[in-house]
């Protein structure tokens, strides 16, 4: 993301770095621990790679992320959170209680359409026994067209 001067509130800088709505949501992901890029393109599903690519190599440059290569063929590339990263958790958590309050969603209707909770959810602290997410996604169609990238 290219950065612009603005006017030097750490509010806009925050903003600014933090991007748009899928760096919060990489960030969701990624809190129980490292994955992998078509693990992360999975769950963030309708994030095209490109995209998914790109706020990677943000994240990373802004040490969000670390991108982990073990190498090998086919090439094996996981992606954690940093501790600087980690700093961003409760913003998530204030961002998760406010959709609560607003009515945005709820975390049963995500239970009910996914099989699980969100991994940082404090839900799945409690006792009930939570079934996996699905191995894979329901019926819906991606893009005809999705944008053709090699993920590393």
């Amino acid at each position: 993301m290219k950065r612009r001067e603005l006017d030097g509130c750490p509010i806009t800088g925050a903003l600014q770095i933090l991007g748009d709505k899928w760096t919060m949501l990489v960030v969701r992901e990624l809190v129980a621990g490292p994955k992998r890029t078509m693990e992360l393109l999975n769950s963030l599903f309708p994030i095209s790679s490109r995209t998914l690519v790109g706020r990677l190599r943000d994240m990373e440059n802004d040490n969000f992320v670390e991108r982990i290569d073990f190498g090998g063929n086919p090439p094996h590339i996981e992606y954690r959170l940093t501790e600087r990263g980690r700093l961003l958790l409760p913003l998530l958590e204030s961002l998760r209680q406010l959709g609560l309050s607003l009515g945005c969603n709820d975390c049963e209707d995500r239970r009910q359409r996914l099989g699980a909770y969100c991994e940082p959810c404090p839900l799945n602290d409690d006792e009930i026994a939570i079934p996996p997410p699905p191995a894979h996604r329901p019926a819906t169609p991606r893009r005809d067209k999705d944008d053709s990238i090699v993920l590393l």
